[in-house]
């Protein structure tokens, strides 16, 4: 069996929702800037850059990146049930490509 096509999709703007919930919510993220994952509220516009990775039409990840004094501090975190499929390499990769392509040169997790 072949593994799915990962598509990298950006959000402008990214909004807390149910697959962020069950994706970044189980994932230990616990806090972005001055709020904590648990305070955000279904719709409400999310700080920095956020991209999901979608596999057959399912929400399977994230990369999210903010920029603090020149390097870019990253999140990556994928569904429980696709772990161990190179999502998460997938996402890293990605987010090295954007970091790159904006002058950064250190990542920070």
């Amino acid at each position: 069996m072949s593994e799915p096509k990962l598509s990298w999709i950006a959000e402008r703007p990214s909004r807390w929702d149910a697959d962020k919930e069950r994706i970044v919510g189980s994932a230990g993220a616990e806090r972005f800037g001055e709020k904590t994952v648990a305070a955000w509220r279904t719709a409400e516009v999310l700080p920095g850059d956020w991209w999901h990775v979608d596999a057959d039409g399912r929400v399977v990840g994230y990369g999210w990146m903010d920029v603090t004094w020149g390097d870019a501090e990253i999140l990556v975190a994928v569904d429980a049930t696709e772990r161990g499929k190179g999502v998460g390499t997938f996402i890293l990769d990605r987010l090295e490509a954007e970091a790159r392509s904006r002058g950064l040169n250190y990542l920070q997790n």
